[in-house]
This record gives C-alpha cells, sequence and structure tokens, in this order.
C-alpha cells in the first residue's frame, strides 16, 4: 500500500522500533483512520436524513 515501510519508519533517524512499538504504532494510526471515517459517516448519515425529511415535506406539501 505504502511505497516505503511506514510502520518501521521513525521519526527520529536511523533507528530500527522493536515488532511491539511497530504494531502499536500500527494501532493508534488505525484508530486515527478509523475516528475520521466515523466522523465522516456521522455527516454523511445526517445529510442522508435531512434530504429524507425534505422530500417527505415535499410530499406533504404537494397533496
Amino acid at each position: 500500500m505504502f511505497p516505503f515501510d511506514f510502520w518501521s519508519n521513525s521519526c527520529y533517524g536511523g533507528e530500527t522500533l522493536s515488532r511491539k512499538a511497530r504494531l502499536e504504532r500500527k494501532l493508534r494510526f488505525l484508530k486515527i483512520l478509523r475516528d475520521d471515517l466515523e466522523t465522516k459517516r456521522a455527516g454523511l448519515n445526517a445529510a442522508i436524513s435531512s434530504v429524507e425529511q425534505q422530500l417527505t415535506q415535499d410530499d406533504v406539501a404537494q397533496v
């Protein structure tokens, strides 16, 4: 997926990370992605609900 080994790259230079440190970094990253996606999903759900309400109001107004 990435052109380099993202999980073992260190921000501080050439030191290598242990397997546990790589997995902890990966877990933090994945949780950040999940939280971002949950926020976007909540926004989409709100937008869908709003459009559905508008459609219902238009149907009632036309009757």
